[in-house]
């Protein structure tokens, strides 16, 4: 899903004296503790007012949360340095990967700064010579994708494809023995993660074509039970994330790391709707990313038409766009699918969905998306301009249509923009509808791998198209 590795929330005093190393070295000793125990309440309890201004609870247990998620637990520590005079940092040992801890205190001993990032001596950030030897792809294209794959680990496959001038070239690379080589990859298949979220606001965009919903109808109808506070939640909230929805819900258990989705179904989603709905910010007034808006949507319209999302998803976009190798779900696909790695470059397993299969359970190819992304550009193809049409003005340079986000280029264009990611796969989409050129990328990065080089190697090549 979306990326969450490194979390920033400091809030520093200037005139921090460490005198009181001790009190480090307590608290460092109590987050531990806590932590790996999933006392995250408690960790909250320790920080200091403006610390819980500024990372609310529910924003505190979702970054701890997906930090166990990625790294895992705390095995060791070491303190290394005071930092600028403001915090204390430790080389801090987790299951999966080694970061770096800073934190810093007030002057009651609260924790008034916590920042989280790969430790600078671990084996995720140490550059090695890398060979390029993509010497048949274009110049310059291969120096783009080199300069930011290099960094990746062995084993990790890249599949492109760029759209221009109505032709779409593909170019794949796969790192072997410390080289980045050429593979042709645009058939082998891919977790998309939150692209996924694109599709599924697609079949409600459909359904509303074809006058079976609107989309401000509430999702409420569909379902044998009265929301919590009677709240009333839109098909367009869900599609454009300002339902005011958290990220996910309370009752999600993320214990299972390898596979968190995959025990959430109707009866805790249900549950959730009946006994813990709670809202962030009121309905269509901010825009908040939810993982659980997106799932909720899917879900709700497999109900609405006596279906489900997977079978919508089939009739309504994989058939019609010939879409041949996309699928919703990872079983029985030998050697087609590109299996996914974790920040180390170990193989890890797919991630399976149940009810929130809407928000990024979808997994496909280079080649598939790029007939996705080239129907786009046909006006007859009135369900996806309408997914493209904005419907939410996040700031000045980006809107948000349906699924799609909508970021306003240097020449004043749109560019039609997603990403996605999971425990082994990063995916960025881009496109101009008005040049009539798309940028794809599908990978088994890590979504939770620091090098984060999909977005802006996809952002680099989109650039290139304009030359």
């Amino acid at each position: 899903m979306k990326k969450i590795f490194a979390l920033l929330f400091t809030i520093l005093i200037s005139n921090q004296i460490f005198a009181q190393t001790e009190n480090y070295r307590a608290k460092i000793d109590q987050f531990q503790t806590k932590y790996n125990a999933g006392k995250y309440d408690e960790i909250f309890n320790s920080f200091s007012r403006e610390m819980k201004q500024a990372l609310p609870l529910e924003s505190t247990k979702e970054f701890l949360n997906n930090l166990k998620l990625q790294a895992g637990k705390i095995e060791s520590k070491e303190f290394i340095k005071y930092e600028q005079e403001t915090y204390a940092s430790y080389k801090t040992k987790f299951e999966k990967a080694v970061l770096s801890v800073n934190i810093s205190l007030d002057e009651n001993s609260q924790i008034d700064g916590l920042f989280v990032k790969p430790y600078k001596g671990s084996a995720t950030s140490e550059v090695k010579n890398t060979v390029n030897i993509l010497s048949i792809y274009p110049q310059k294209i291969a120096q783009i994708v080199y300069s930011k794959a290099k960094d990746f680990p062995n084993s990790t496959q890249v599949s492109i494809a760029v759209i221009k001038d109505g032709k779409t070239n593909y170019y794949g690379i796969v790192k072997e023995n410390d080289s980045i080589k050429p593979i042709e990859n645009q058939s082998k298949v891919f977790e998309i993660g939150s692209i996924t979220k694109v599709f599924t606001s697609t079949v409600l965009a459909s359904l509303v074509e074809d006058k079976k919903i609107n989309l401000s109808d509430h999702i409420n109808k569909y379902y044998h039970l009265i929301f919590k506070d009677n709240i009333n939640i839109s098909f367009e909230s869900l599609a454009n994330h300002t339902s005011g929805l958290p990220r996910l819900p309370e009752n999600l258990d993320l214990s299972n790391e390898s596979n968190p989705y995959q025990n959430y179904g109707r009866k805790k989603l249900e549950d959730y709707l009946r006994n813990s709905l709670t809202l962030k910010n009121k309905p269509s007034t901010s825009y908040d990313y939810s993982n659980l808006g997106a799932g909720l949507l899917g879900y709700t319209l497999g109900l609405s038409q006596k279906t489900s999302i997977q079978e919508l998803l089939k009739k309504k976009i994989f058939d019609k766009y010939k879409m041949t190798n996309s699928f919703t779900n990872s079983q029985n696909l030998g050697e087609k699918l590109v299996k996914g790695l974790d920040i180390n470059g170990k193989i890890i397993p797919n991630w399976d969905f149940d009810v929130l299969f809407g928000g990024g359970g979808i997994l496909s190819t280079t080649e598939d998306l790029a007939k996705f992304a080239a129907a786009q550009f046909d006006p007859k193809n009135k369900e996806l301009a309408l997914t493209r049409t904005p419907t939410f003005d996040i700031s000045e340079k980006m809107k948000i249509g349906l699924g799609w986000h909508v970021l306003k280029s240097e020449n004043g264009q749109n560019l039609f923009w997603h990403n996605g990611g999971a425990a082994g796969y990063s995916s960025s989409i881009t496109m101009n509808t008005d040049n009539k050129t798309a940028v794809i990328i599908l990978s088994n990065v890590s979504a939770f791998n620091p090098i984060e080089n999909i977005d802006p190697l996809c952002f680099e090549l989109m650039q290139e198209l304009k030359k």
